[in-house]
């Protein structure tokens, strides 16, 4: 038997949400305030029968409260709910009699719903009216008879604030599986049936199939002594002996060892606590060069085990040779991260003992909220912690066959999401509807069985390779390579400088394989900025107009962005260069942006957006076609933004040019500051350019970034080393990042801010796509 499934309704930001649960571990994540640890705290009301307050319910809900108190048309109470879906097999039907709701149940799906409803909303709006009378008659009156004041309650709302547990009650009822769908939504008109057991409770019924512990990110452990709030080791070690393991009064051997020795006490807390120190070592601790650590007696018999310093913790330096008295050090000289480590490893042994401590009718499920593992611990220790904890809990004997533990994980850790994969992830989104604080709750094990097994498998692995912080970012940037990566930091400082109040995600993913995270970027919703490059080539790229199959595109464009042209010219900086033979025109060889019927072999154009197979098809797309829009409020909302035409002068000569590549299209739009002699780190300055036209330095430029002595890293390391002030963010880049600040920045608290050029911002936005001029020079 597990938890398979959670609904829930109006609590807090959780509106209306379906949670699915993996039998053994699951990992929430999402960005800050989307609801996951929500989650946990509306699981503990409901089950342990807490104290819920008026802030609970979800704020949409708020003026449906009021409403109701000033007896507004067909205005009612709300209600929260929470849906809790079991999954059961054959051995366990005897233990959800109660939740059967017919003797025609077949299947595997019991459920219980626990909803906090008004006892009486009749009698509450009465009560209410009564109170607000009474206030308002005890304020003072002016010379009109009107209150100089209006006295709390104003409203229902305020009034349900301090007798929210008078006036609210927690039922329970018996759900039918048979009457909802997939989606766990109900058929019109289906009203659940109350729960009667026989001599239980719902509540009791409840808690005799689940148990629900928490081990909460504020920890408190600390590195200086005495914090009120900070709880060391020793204390949190006594606290496991007393609950759980051997005591001494039952050890005649410890008592023997009381009596007469410290040495036998010692071994006496060395052998009870063994197990414990041996689940840390399945998490790497203590390792190679990391003191031991070891339980000794204080030695007072009084406070032994008893007290807040019956044992004190110690860490052995040195190798484990035998010795029974090594020198140590006490407590607090470890290190915050292993504290961690040790204090959830015990506190996890501990909540699982007191479980299986339970001799009357155990609950058969055993669920742990861990919020936030990875405090204080590195990235290794991380992906230890999350790839070992299952183990540690494992359960032995019949308990294995009758008892499940599942844990919920919350985090904003991508070492614990790299460990784990996409299965076990469910992804809490914010909703994009402004002034309305509500989430979704996304399953990326659909996500992982719906997509097609090549796409999936990249994804992970390309996760696995860069820590991908996708799941908490407000938006992502899909960036053609490592030079975009570098750079794009200051040019959103010069561009878009509202975008650094955001939570933004960078990844690098290349022309090539940018369409690969289609799939993954609608699903979770994001609003997204592809920059990426034209990528021209050579046309056609396939016989007869066709278009090339996948395979045939995918190879030219690797054969495009890593192997260069035969006849590039590599040349060198000096004054004396030469003129180097111009590229063979071979269909799928990188050429100039203007070359006429230039194809492009970047597939995100291709079959992404804006799906054009031409140079020119590109040049002719409407801003319309560069995005793709949202149907809904929660889906994606993706922009490409790809060099295009834009005027470029150099000397008294203008051209309407465009760049292939980065590179290109920022020497092109800072043209006359590329070609002074302070900027040869940049590699584009280019001998004798004075003496040429601005066509020719056009295609020098270009042969000079696809020739094998360019580095384009050492270009962007050599930008990051100019003062921003005195370039300009090419003109393709600067529209994206405005375009996205518009959609996930705050707005600016200075009214003039925007109308002000930021620092190095580059070119007025011109003409844009569909910019109107010469015929492109080539």
């Amino acid at each position: 038997m597990h938890l398979k499934k959670l609904v829930v309704r109006n609590f807090r930001r959780l509106r209306n949400v379906v949670i699915d649960l993996a039998s053994d571990i699951s990992i929430f994540v999402g960005a800050n305030n989307s609801g996951k640890t929500s989650v946990g705290h509306a699981l503990q009301l409901f089950t342990e029968g807490g104290r819920f307050n008026i802030h609970d319910f979800s704020a949409e809900l708020w003026s449906d409260i009021v409403a109701f108190g000033e007896g507004e048309g067909e205005a009612s109470l709300p209600r929260m709910e929470i849906d809790i879906w079991l999954e059961i097999g054959p051995d366990d039907v005897h233990r959800v009699i109660d939740l059967l709701p017919s003797l025609a149940w077949e299947g595997t799906l019991v459920g219980m719903r626990v909803a906090y409803v008004p006892r009486n909303p009749a009698e509450t709006r009465a009560r209410y009216v009564e109170v607000r009378q009474r206030v308002l008659d005890a304020v003072a009156k002016d010379d009109d008879e009107a209150p100089v004041f209006d006295p709390s309650p104003r409203n229902l709302r305020e009034f349900l604030r301090d007798r929210l547990h008078d006036e609210y009650e927690l039922r329970h009822f018996v759900l039918d599986p048979a009457r909802f769908d997939t989606n766990m939504v109900a058929e019109d008109g289906y009203d659940p049936a109350f729960l009667t057991g026989r001599d239980r409770s719902g509540r009791e019924i409840l808690n005799g199939l689940l148990h629900i512990d928490f081990l909460n990110a504020q920890r408190h452990l600390s590195d200086g002594p005495g914090s009120s709030r900070a709880e060391d080791l020793s204390h949190v070690l006594s606290r496991f002996y007393g609950r759980n393991l051997e005591q001494k009064g039952e050890d005649i051997e410890a008592l023997r060892a009381l009596a007469a020795s410290e040495v036998s006490l010692n071994e006496h807390l060395e052998r009870v606590f063994e197990p414990t120190l041996k689940s840390l070592s399945k998490l790497g601790y203590p390792g190679l060069s990391n003191p031991r650590m070891m339980i000794r007696s204080a030695l007072d018999p009084a406070k032994i085990m008893n007290g807040r310093d019956g044992a004190i913790v110690h860490y052995a330096l040195g190798a484990d040779d035998g010795n029974p008295d090594p020198p140590t050090l006490p407590d607090h000289y470890n290190g915050l991260g292993f504290k961690n480590l040790i204090f959830m490893v015990v506190e996890l042994l501990d909540l699982h003992a007191q479980w299986l401590a339970i001799e009357d009718n155990r609950p058969p499920v055993h669920l742990i909220f861990i919020e936030e593992p990875e405090a204080h611990l590195h990235a290794q220790l991380q992906q230890a912690f999350i790839r070992q904890v299952m183990g540690i809990l494992a359960l032995k004997d019949e308990d294995r066959t009758h008892c499940t533990n599942q844990i919920v994980v919350t985090t904003h850790s991508t070492h614990i999401l790299y460990e784990r994969g996409f299965r076990p992830i469910r992804y809490f989104r914010r909703s994009r509807v402004q002034n309305v604080p509500t989430s979704d709750v996304l399953n990326l094990s659909v996500f992982y069985d719906s997509t097609a097994p090549d796409i999936r498998s990249f994804l992970e692995r390309y996760l696995k390779l860069a820590h991908c912080d996708l799941f908490f970012a407000d938006g992502a940037v899909l960036v053609e390579g490592n030079v975009e990566r570098l750079l794009l930091p200051q040019m959103i400082a010069n561009a878009a400088p509202r975008l650094q109040s955001t939570y933004l995600t960078v990844l690098e993913i290349g022309g090539a394989f940018g369409y690969r995270f289609k799939a993954l970027i609608e699903f979770l919703g994001l609003t997204t900025l592809i920059i990426t490059d034209l990528d021209s080539v050579f046309g056609p790229l396939a016989k007869d107009g066709e278009v090339a199959d996948q395979a045939q595109l995918e190879d030219r464009e690797l054969a495009a962005e890593n192997a260069l042209v035969a006849d590039a010219d590599a040349e060198d900086i000096d004054d004396e260069e030469e003129d180097a033979p111009a590229a063979t025109d071979k269909p799928g060889k990188a050429c100039i942006a203007g070359h006429p019927g230039a194809a492009t072999s970047n597939q995100t154009l291709r079959q992404w957006l804006p799906k054009c197979d031409t140079v020119a098809a590109l040049w002719d797309a409407t801003a319309e076609q560069k995005i793709q829009p949202r149907a809904n409020d929660n889906d994606a909302l993706v922009r490409v933004a790809y060099q295009y035409r834009i005027d470029v002068t150099w000397g008294a000569e203008t051209l309407v040019l465009a760049g292939r590549t980065l590179e290109e299209a920022f020497a092109l739009e800072n043209l006359e500051w590329c070609q002074d002699k302070d900027r040869r780190p940049l590699q584009l300055r280019i001998a004798k350019a004075g003496e040429k036209g601005l066509a020719t330095l056009a295609e020098r430029i270009h042969k000079r970034v696809q020739a094998k002595s360019f580095s384009k890293t050492d270009f962007a390391l050599a930008l990051l080393a100019e003062d921003p002030s005195n370039w300009s963010v090419p003109t393709y880049i600067v529209e994206g990042l405005r375009w996205l600040e518009t959609e996930i920045a705050p707005p600016s608290l200075d009214n003039n801010e925007d109308e002000e050029q930021p620092q190095g911002g580059g070119p007025e936005l011109k003409g844009g796509p569909d910019v109107a001029g010469d015929e492109v020079a080539a």
